[in-house]
């Protein structure tokens, strides 16, 4: 354990202690169950493996420099794991439960969690999947709902630097009216094709656009898409976009900065004229966008001339961070504390 360089993590998995589960079975859900094992077994026939019933979310828990240890939100992961299930007809998990085996698995793995000044958190991922034999298609008999927990430093290793996305019009990660407001694997599977492509080209991420009309903003591959104009945070809407929670808290915080918010359709013309732009999620918080390249219409967009983030993307960062570590008044009970 002593051999974790905690500065030098990278986003990715490292086994830890234990995991916690819980089961689906005959109409009602189960105790919380403890496993220290990293294998799950399931029958070859689970709905999961063929349909796609399959859903998941992703939270952090940051130490501060109290020592005590906050996850962000949980509340919300939850609310929106509930959605997901109702999309693609799941049991829906009482929030209560979910909130209960993040507490639990946290305080199991409490010695994972890395240390205030490291960069680094430990990411919290719930998992939902449809189990029982099945060859109809149609929604599985039982469920499993299981929390993991990894360490991980930060999404960039360069640190809180502009980087470069592109449009590619060939492409969508979900239809209309599909599953692209819930967090299901499809829609990440559906981004991998594009995401590879724009990674050799050398971006950091795709932008999708509505993948009906290719006129409107949709959202990045990972994660939601906003723009700063004057005294505005743009963020599009549209029913194919994820409900980022870290969007969701932008944006509060953004109003209260004084800034107008506004979520509605973004028609794709409007990115000439964003001052900032940026991704968001839980993974990064902030992504800010250096450069939009439309690849098909050989045409770019310069946001950040000099390299450097936006002077709104710095303070929104700054101030969400804050909060998530402690070091910044929490007003709206965003955080739970694992005592």
């Amino acid at each position: 354990m002593e051999s974790i360089n905690w500065s030098d993590l990278s986003f990715g998995y490292m086994k830890t202690d234990y995991n916690v589960r819980c089961y689906y079975r005959d109409g009602k859900w189960g105790e919380l169950e403890v496993s220290s094992s990293e294998i799950i077994n399931i029958h070859m026939a689970a709905t999961c493996l063929h349909y796609g019933q399959e859903s998941f979310e992703g939270l952090k828990a940051f130490k501060g420099k109290d020592g005590k240890i906050r996850v962000f939100r949980m509340d919300e992961n939850a609310k929106r794991m509930q959605s997901s299930s109702r999309g693609i007809k799941m049991a829906e998990l009482p929030v209560e439960k979910f909130e209960e085996a993040i507490r639990k698995v946290v305080k199991l793995n409490e010695r994972f969690v890395p240390p205030y000044e490291s960069g680094a958190a430990l990411y919290i991922r719930p998992l939902m999947i449809g189990l029982g034999a099945q060859v109809g298609v149609k929604p599985a008999p039982e469920y499993m709902f299981m929390v993991f927990v990894t360490p991980v430093g930060p999404y960039f290793k360069g640190g809180f630097k502009p980087s470069k996305v592109c449009i590619m019009r060939d492409y969508d990660r979900a239809a209309p009216h599909g599953t692209g407001t819930i967090k299901v694997g499809g829609n990440y599977a559906a981004s991998l094709v594009a995401g590879e492509k724009a990674k050799e080209l050398g971006y950091a991420a795709v932008l999708y656009l509505d993948p009906k009309e290719k006129k409107y903003l949709d959202e990045c591959g990972p994660a939601n898409f906003f723009g700063i104009r004057g005294n505005s945070y743009i963020t599009p809407q549209s029913n194919s976009i994820l409900p980022s929670i870290t969007n969701k808290s932008l944006q509060q915080l953004a109003e209260d900065m004084g800034l107008k918010v506004e979520r509605r359709p973004v028609p794709f013309d409007e990115i000439a004229t964003f001052e900032e732009a940026a991704e968001c999620g839980t993974a990064a918080v902030i992504a800010p966008i250096s450069q939009i390249d439309d690849i098909d219409m050989n045409k770019s967009y310069i946001i950040s001339k000099d390299g450097k983030p936006g002077p709104v993307c710095e303070k929104l960062y700054n101030k969400l961070r804050g909060i998530q570590y402690g070091d910044e008044p929490d007003t709206y009970n965003w955080v739970t504390t694992i005592e």
